[in-house]
């Protein structure tokens, strides 16, 4: 795809937009959002009626399996978060079936912020990590979401070229058993530095602070532990796999409960960390697009085989 090609918005979805703005209002830009695995993403520019111009944004999922599925999980995740403190987009319209624009889409309003992939500051960002997610768990709707589904089996595993063959069979060993029992709470369910927004600057120099969680589109039911596991899977490859247990710790410390037995919390590392192994390729492209230019599919796997070793040699 051009870069203009990325940047242009079908003619269908063009018309399907244009009728769900206010009178007078007209797009006047469009920009190509980069970041995501499995959707298109566009910054619409609007103005308005007084000269000014508001923001919207628009995701389309393309020759995507489960692609209605996905975006009607997600409408109804951000109109239950429209009434919470969790910072959302506010969803404006959606056509999942794609009875009117050429793929199946959503739209909605943009948030102020961006992504923020650098090492530096790291230990500032994770307790403000932990803080939203816990919040996320809090979250007591009144109709639940789907139960979880993980799709990665013993099977399925793909195991990195000159890994720990030994780690790498017991933890995969691991997951060959039953799930351990939890109690549900609300999951984000791809929640990681990539989906959340972050005002690094301001006003009163406080440090940084999260102005929005995006991508609810894997909304569902499970235990908090499978959250954390994610993001700590996400940090551990991002920056390195002690990141991935003080991501735990930080999730405790924030007043999130996770699985008593030490067990039952290595099941869901394990089996978030496996699941890595499937996507190693498409996970670290968007992250070499963001500026991490060092983190190839070949060092991804390295870090990945250096978390899951971690997680196995960890004493109890």
């Amino acid at each position: 795809m051009t870069d203009d090609e990325a940047t242009a918005v079908r003619p269908l979805t063009l018309a399907w937009v244009g009728r769900q703005l206010g009178a007078g209002e007209r797009i006047v830009r469009t920009e190509a959002l980069h970041g995501g695995i499995t959707a298109e993403m566009r910054r619409l520019t609007i103005s308005t009626r007084d000269a000014g111009t508001r923001d919207l944004v628009l995701r389309t999922f393309v020759d995507v399996e489960h692609a209605e599925d996905a975006l009607n999980r997600e409408a109804g995740a951000l109109a239950l978060l429209a009434g919470t403190d969790v910072p959302a987009p506010e969803l404006v319209a959606v056509d999942p079936a794609a009875a009117h624009c050429e793929y199946p889409s959503l739209l909605m309003t943009h948030l102020a912020g961006r992504t923020v992939l650098d090492d530096e500051g790291l230990e500032a960002r994770i307790p403000l990590l932990a803080r939203q997610l816990v919040a996320v768990h809090a979250l007591r709707p009144a109709g639940r979401p789907r139960t979880y589904a993980t799709l990665t089996t013993a099977d399925t595993v793909v195991t990195p070229k000159g890994a720990d063959a030994a780690a790498w069979a017991a933890a995969i060993d691991v997951i060959r058993g039953p799930a351990p029992a939890y109690e549900g709470r609300f999951l984000h369910r791809d929640f990681h530095p990539g989906n959340v927004l972050f005002d690094m600057s301001p006003p009163n120099q406080a440090g940084p602070r999260i102005t929005g969680v995006v991508d609810w589109a894997g909304t569902s039911w499970g235990p908090a532990d499978l959250d954390v596991a994610h993001c700590s899977t996400n940090l551990a490859l991002l920056h390195g796999p002690a990141w991935g247990a003080r991501f735990a710790e930080a999730y405790e410390e924030a007043g999130g409960t996770l699985a008593a037995a030490a067990s039952e919390r290595l099941y869901w590392r394990v089996r978030d960390g496996l699941a890595f192994s499937e996507e190693v390729r498409a996970v670290s492209r968007p992250w070499r697009e963001a500026g991490r230019t060092e983190l190839t599919a070949r060092a991804v796997e390295e870090r990945l085989d250096a978390y899951v070793t971690t997680l196995m040699d960890t004493p109890g």
